[in-house]
């Protein structure tokens, strides 16, 4: 199981102190903004800076340069402390460039093992940046880690969408599918968000039900992975599958079917491929807990 932790908690493992018992302290935070061994980085449309538009190294800045963009009030977040080093994740969205042009800006799924939860508190200050109480616009507190209302004096946290990803077996045979959004033949485990009032067990066999029209019956858990686009929890499971017969929602789900499990180990080893074989059926990137699902089935590593 050690494996399986490595390779899908991409967006797991944060090595650093996330400080939460102080980041109330507001003169303590802006304290770490004056010491000249606190990092930050910036982040353009939601995508990191890397150097030299390399996915070797993340395009971690000094404050000072950046001093004029959060005295502007540009969003700051807070990422935590390492060894006595602060780091924190700006918004630089509206600037051009690094003042030292010594960096460039990738997607983050592309860097998807350097990165941490900045990106995902960011999106959700854009998004969340009056009180839902009473309409006043709010202001960040706590290190980015919370949003104040000055008039309601309401406090508003950053949400995580509870996700069920789940892959269906029966006998030496796996169900997965493809969804309207996904071109190509990258099939995955069925997944999607959970309802109000239900158990996780009684999601993953909504969700599998209304995707593919698979009863299914015992559920077991298996890992979960943050998924930082832009806030989900993805929860991992096998589902012992009842019946056979497929009858897909058109409106999710574009194609659906039983894979054997020679087929699946293929396709894992497609999936790692940078030369993908257009056509022929593969599975998402090592990075997402979809595929480590179904790779640990395919050989014989996880049962219901």
């Amino acid at each position: 199981m050690v494996k399986l932790m490595e390779e899908i908690y991409c967006f797991a493992g944060n090595p650093l102190d996330r400080v939460s018992q102080r980041r109330q302290d507001a003169g303590w935070v802006a304290s770490l903004l004056h010491d000249s061994e606190t990092r930050l980085l910036p982040l353009h449309g939601l995508k990191p800076r890397v150097r030299h538009s390399s996915a070797a190294a993340l395009d971690w800045q000094s404050v000072a340069p950046w001093q004029s963009l959060i005295d502007d009030g540009a969003i700051l977040i807070l990422l935590g402390t390492r060894d006595g080093q602060a780091y924190f994740a700006l918004d630089a969205t509206l600037t051009e460039t690094a003042p030292d042009g010594d960096g460039a800006v990738m997607d983050a799924r592309a860097i998807a093992p350097l990165i941490d939860g900045g990106e995902a508190l960011i999106d959700w200050h854009t998004r969340h940046r009056f009180c839902a109480q009473c309409g006043t616009p709010s202001v960040v507190a706590s290190g980015g880690w919370v949003r104040h209302c000055p008039n309601c004096h309401a406090h508003h946290f950053p949400r995580v969408d509870p996700v069920v990803i789940m892959l269906a077996v029966k006998g030496e045979r796996c169900l997965l599918g493809r969804g309207r959004r996904r071109v190509g033949t990258r099939f995955s485990c069925l997944a999607g968000f959970m309802e109000p009032g239900e158990t996780l067990e009684e999601a993953v066999r909504r969700e599998i039900l209304e995707e593919s029209g698979v009863q299914i019956g015992g559920v077991r858990y298996l890992a979960s992975q943050p998924w930082p686009f832009p806030s989900s929890l993805m929860m991992g499971f096998l589902a012992e599958a009842l019946s056979e017969e497929i009858t897909i929602d058109p409106d999710e789900i574009a194609e659906a079917r039983w894979f054997e499990r020679d087929e699946v180990r293929a396709m894992v080893e497609r999936s790692r491929s940078d030369d993908p074989v257009p056509g022929v059926a593969t599975l998402p990137p090592p990075l997402a807990i979809g595929h480590q699902i179904a790779r640990r089935w395919a050989f014989g590593l996880d049962t219901v």
